[in-house]
């Protein structure tokens, strides 16, 4: 058994990473921090999560033994972890990171996507990226883990396996992207109020969404980005619409992806079109594919649960990685329905 701690537990995604561990066989969850919220029993902010937490608390930063565990996660927002990285990368534990802060590996593209330097530029290198399902061989061998982001991983996971495959054009790529008001995390915002957001569906980031490098970079082209908001509260569904290198069709399409993702435990390829809510709660990602003659557009999509395999599923799956754990563990490929 290995022993865990959750740096940012108090957030969405923290509250997502206590959920799942909390039926690892190989996971032990020794604390979580939640500066916000230091104090306050686990079960009161999330009752939920009462059955398996009764008496914990929400620790304060400076009172939670980081070093004394196997590793850690870190729920922590944007620009946060490039802060307390550096005092634990040699410390001892293994560290899985859920925030943008070491997902890419250009510390110049970092600053002009997020508006800041980066804090810990020469630490870039110590990261491996965290998509298993494209770069299983790095997560296995790394210390230290930047989980992908909820949009990357489903976009990536869509046009991947046709650029390797190198039947799509790598430029003028379209990644149209929808997501539930999860994504925009636990604080309290105008767009996120159920007024707000109910019975709305709106795109934003118009073409300066900071996730747009990180796309590029595991995918392997250029895209166009638009994130839409939709009046729902977990999923993803990506459609990405790519020109086609030489003859393809859909069933051509469907066979690169059907051949890439084979040992892929998580990964779901078939002709119907993938839906939000037969991902929820699961780590599965669905995908598709077509080629429209007509137009000469390849359209390839994927639907995942953006809290599971666009974070803390996706996150606990490079954890096992890392520890040599059963990949699977602790994880349902099953979503729930309805």
């Amino acid at each position: 058994m290995y022993s865990v701690g959750i740096v940012g537990g108090s957030g969405y995604t923290g509250a997502e990473l206590l959920r799942l561990l909390a039926g690892h066989s190989g996971l032990e969850v020794a604390f979580a921090t939640g500066d916000t919220q230091a104090g306050t029993a686990i079960a009161e902010l999330y009752p939920s999560l009462a059955p398996a937490y009764r008496g914990a608390v929400f620790l304060g930063l400076d009172r939670a033994p980081l070093a004394e565990v196997d590793l850690l996660f870190l729920a922590l927002p944007h620009g946060e972890s490039q802060k307390l990285v550096p005092e634990l990368i040699d410390e001892g534990p293994k560290i899985v990171d859920l925030a943008a802060d070491f997902r890419l590996r250009d510390p110049a593209s970092y600053a002009s996507w997020y508006g800041h330097d980066h804090a810990a530029p020469d630490l870039l290198d110590r990261f491996v990226y965290g998509l298993p399902e494209l770069f299983h061989t790095d997560v296995a061998d790394a210390g230290a883990v930047a989980a992908p982001g909820c949009y990357p991983t489903a976009a990536a996971l869509a046009l991947a396996p046709l650029v390797g495959a190198g039947v799509i054009e790598t430029t003028g790529v379209v990644v149209d992207a929808a997501s539930g008001v999860s994504g925009a995390g636990r604080g309290l915002k105008h767009t996120t109020h159920f007024g707000t957001a109910n019975e709305d569906f709106i795109a934003y980031g118009l073409l300066d969404h900071r996730h747009t490098p990180e796309i590029e970079q595991a995918s392997g082209t250029q895209v166009l980005f638009t994130p839409h908001l939709a009046p729902m509260t977990r999923g993803i569904l990506a459609t990405c619409y790519a020109r086609p290198r030489g003859e393809t069709s859909t069933d051509a399409l469907l066979d690169v992806l059907m051949r890439a993702y084979a040992g892929a435990p998580f990964v779901v390829v078939d002709e119907r079109s993938p839906s939000t809510k037969a991902t929820w709660g699961s780590n599965s990602a669905h995908v598709s594919a077509r080629y429209d003659r007509r137009t000469g557009w390849v359209v390839v999509l994927c639907a995942i649960d953006n809290l599971v395999k666009g974070a803390s599923g996706q996150a606990i799956q490079c954890a096992n990685i890392a520890l040599g754990l059963d990949e699977t563990e602790g994880l349902a490929a099953v979503g729930v329905y309805p």
